[in-house]
């Protein structure tokens, strides 16, 4: 199981070079939408963020916060690649069919193009310029 989360996938530098790129920018431009959350988390003013799924503003922020800031850090370590696709494509998927359901086709396009990337990312694995790599080649040694 750990080397299925930890495989860099088999890939040309080529395609190393192009699934870096894809996990730097969709890392870095979802941090800059966790960040402002994160702030919101743990700042003085009452929070206001939706309830999609039930389980109250706090809890749906902190998953939130978890996807967009924690899982998008590993996404541009290129650490446990493939585990961090999993938490952001489930709050893109949130954000497209719960939140924006009604919103319309304008509203949840990005949230659906992110969705294809993590999808994208999370079959391919990181890459050989990943941190996946190097626990990788660790795991295999032993």
């Amino acid at each position: 199981m750990i080397k299925k989360i930890f495989n860099p996938g088999e890939t040309s530098n080529t395609i190393s070079y192009a699934i870096l790129l894809l996990r730097l920018a969709a890392g870095v431009f979802m941090l800059t939408h966790g960040m402002g959350k994160l702030s919101a988390l743990f700042g003085s003013d009452p929070i206001q963020f939706p309830d999609p799924i039930g389980l109250g503003a706090t809890v749906s922020l902190a998953l939130t916060v978890f996807s967009e800031v924690f899982c998008s850090l590993l996404l541009i370590l290129g650490l446990g690649t493939r585990f961090a696709t999993l938490p952001l494509l489930i709050t893109m998927l949130v954000a497209a069919f719960i939140v924006h359901a009604t919103d319309g086709f304008g509203r949840q396009e990005l949230p659906l193009f992110y969705a294809t990337v993590y999808v994208v990312i999370g079959l391919l694995g990181a890459g050989k310029i990943s941190l996946d790599n190097l626990v990788y080649a660790k795991i295999k040694e032993e």
